[in-house]
């Protein structure tokens, strides 16, 4: 920690790295704080009227005077929140599987085909991701629930979530695609093996990492999203976790135990993909593949 090189020391980017690592983790420590305290206050110590320095620090510290699992278990038990997050799940699992395949399968023609719009068709799936979501919330409102009768429904939840994240993905795939290698393809093509099994057997294998990584994002979109699951969601038994969350902390109630409880709890599932994913999170699968 103390050595130095060309005469700098390394110390001082260590105390200002530990410094930015606890300023972030403090948010997230509070969060954790509120919902081991076992109340719905933000508040996990009371001032004196004469608050001393200590007092004070204590305040500001976020550690529980006492610890509790209390609205944990309440939040799973006493709320409906075991299904928000089964909806959420069912939801985030569709949109993933769905967008995942048909962004592949687009990806994989822009970089390989050639066909007339084929310039013009990246070029609006660009455009597209220059609008906010919220402007096609009420297109989208028409099309799926007056015309489609899906609204209350998981699947017309896939349906947007899927179709709103491929533009992106394909972007992402297309230029991963292109990396490897097309004499992978013209030898498996002498072999006598067709398109589809090229795609399947020979192309996405080697294209693991960005196919992770669209994995992820496709999830942690749905999982995450609020404004159009409140949107289309008017059934409390069909409100995915975020939306449910919302009302720990309405107007008529402040349950910020159950809020920082629910939070912890809907944040694990990402965190269990991140890891299960980051292995897949390195490219290079194709080096090498190719001789010469």
């Amino acid at each position: 920690m103390f050595s130095r090189r060309d005469g700098v020391p390394h110390w001082p980017m260590h105390v200002l790295l530990v410094g930015f690592t606890l300023f972030t983790l403090y948010p997230i420590l509070w969060v954790i704080t509120i919902a081991l305290s076992g109340k719905q206050s933000l508040a996990i110590s009371t001032l004196p009227e004469s608050p001393t320095m200590m007092d004070r620090v204590r305040a500001v510290t976020p550690w529980p005077e006492t610890l509790s699992l209390s609205n944990f278990t309440s939040v799973m038990t006493d709320q409906p929140f075991s299904q928000w997050m089964l909806n959420s799940a069912i939801i985030a699992l569709g949109t993933t599987v769905v967008g995942v395949f048909l962004a592949c399968t687009a990806a994989y023609a822009f970089s390989r085909f050639k066909f007339t719009g084929q310039r013009t068709g990246m070029m609006a799936f660009l455009v597209s991701q220059m609008f906010p979501g919220t402007l096609m919330l009420i297109p989208l409102y028409i099309i799926l629930v007056q015309w489609l009768g899906l609204g209350s429904s998981r699947f017309g939840l896939i349906i947007v979530y899927a179709t709103t994240s491929i533009p992106f993905s394909v972007w992402m795939l297309k230029g991963y695609f292109d990396t490897i290698p097309k004499d992978l393809e013209e030898a498996a093509l002498l072999e006598g093996a067709s398109v589809g099994r090229i795609f399947w057997t020979i192309i996405l294998p080697l294209a693991k990492p960005a196919v992770a990584v669209t994995a992820l994002f496709s999830f942690m979109t749905a999982w995450n999203e609020f404004i159009l699951a409140a949107t289309f969601m008017d059934q409390e038994a069909m409100y995915t976790a975020p939306v449910g969350l919302r009302f720990f902390v309405g107007g008529f109630s402040q349950q910020w135990g159950y809020f920082a409880a629910g939070s912890i709890i809907v944040s694990i599932p990402v965190v269990i993909l991140f890891l299960f994913l980051q292995k897949y999170l390195v490219s290079g699968l194709t080096a090498g593949s190719v001789k010469g």
